[in-house]
């Protein structure tokens, strides 16, 4: 993380872990601004990528799941990296600024992800760049978070997904059940439009903003759950996050096989579970009713709830145990998990 950032956001009350921006001085008030007020928050555990050359746009074309020549410089995309059993080694956001593409990863994930994409490169003309050290990315949300936006820059995206850039940033409109936005630029200009959303805006830390992204029904693949999932089970074709009409790529056939002619058995849920102790993803869920060798199901990404006690999390779970009222976590003396709704509808299972 650059030093510059570090010392703007302690002058401004963060707390840090190491290099990890833990809060703000008051999580459970930062929490209750998240459902109805605007917040905003630094998001340095992702590392910011970026990746040009002449082929880069077909090199990664053969290794992601989606379709990224659909990436103009006025749309961003999820994808994903998978192994060749089609289990996903990694999730980012992708996004483009002129000729160069952008991916923002969990920093814990960065270097192992694109040492194994480097080793097929081969005589690909394309170069991976960490812009960690000069750029930053900030979330912005809240119920007016479009018209405040619409104060300090020119040009704000309307349409989800849609990137727009301004004064060297880039701006992305994110899911939410309120107006979302992730801004990326070089410090110096986020610093300054941070300044000018304090106003009328709360700092958060790291842990509310994973609870809107819990909310939006948005999962990330951290270092604990690395090769735990298929692309469908954390719903990855139902937020735009795979293309089945594009070409080849590393695990494309057992990802197609599972879209056409699998049955899919777990799926990711959002649950509400009765405890506020960190629970850290890759966490196991228990279920008596659950005859699976592989467990009942595992924690995607959680974080302490606003609205009422325990913690919300999303979490791969077997389809036949999303309906259950014995589910628990880790073990049959665990916290008591229900099973919440998520803001999009899932298909119809193949019989």
């Amino acid at each position: 993380m650059n030093t510059k950032w570090i010392d703007f956001l302690k002058t401004m009350g963060a707390e840090f872990s190491g290099n990890e921006l833990i809060h703000f001085g008051n999580p459970e008030l930062e929490r209750k601004a998240s459902d109805n007020g605007l917040v905003m928050a630094d998001l340095s555990h992702f590392s910011i990528v970026k990746v040009n050359g002449d082929d880069a746009i077909t090199f990664l074309q053969g290794q992601l799941t989606n379709d990224i020549e659909q990436v103009t410089d006025n749309t961003s995309q999820l994808s994903g990296y998978c192994n060749q059993k089609g289990r996903l080694l990694a999730t980012f956001r992708l996004y483009k600024k002129q000729d160069d593409l952008y991916l923002l990863i969990p920093n814990e994930l960065y270097e192992d992800t694109f040492k194994r994409l480097k080793m097929y490169v081969m005589r690909s003309k394309v170069e991976f760049n960490n812009c960690s050290a000069d750029y930053v990315s900030i979330g912005f949300s809240g119920p007016n978070a479009d018209t405040e936006l619409e104060k300090q820059l020119a040009s704000v995206p309307t349409e989800i997904d849609q990137v727009t850039h301004e004064k060297d940033l880039s701006i992305i409109k994110l899911t939410g059940n309120q107006p979302r936005y992730q801004i990326t630029g070089p410090v110096e200009q986020v610093i300054k439009l941070w300044q000018n959303l304090d106003v009328n805006a709360a700092p958060v830390g790291k842990d509310v903003w994973n609870l809107l992204e819990i909310r939006a029904g948005i999962p990330t693949v951290y270092l604990p759950t690395v090769e735990a999932f298929v692309p469908q089970m954390i719903n990855f074709e139902l937020i735009n996050g795979v293309s089945f009409k594009k070409g080849c790529y590393t695990g494309q056939e057992i990802v197609a096989r599972m879209h056409y002619l699998g049955k899919l058995k777990r799926r990711m849920y959002r649950i509400h579970i009765d405890s506020t102790d960190p629970i850290i993803a890759g966490t196991p869920l228990f279920s008596p009713d659950s005859t699976s060798g592989q467990g009942t199901g595992n924690i995607v990404l959680s974080a302490i709830s606003s609205s009422e006690k325990g913690t919300e999390a999303l979490a791969v779970l077997q389809i036949n145990q999303s309906t259950s009222d014995t589910l628990r976590l880790n073990d049959s003396n665990g916290a008591a998990i229900k099973v919440l709704e998520i803001p999009y509808e899932f298909p119809a299972e193949k019989e």
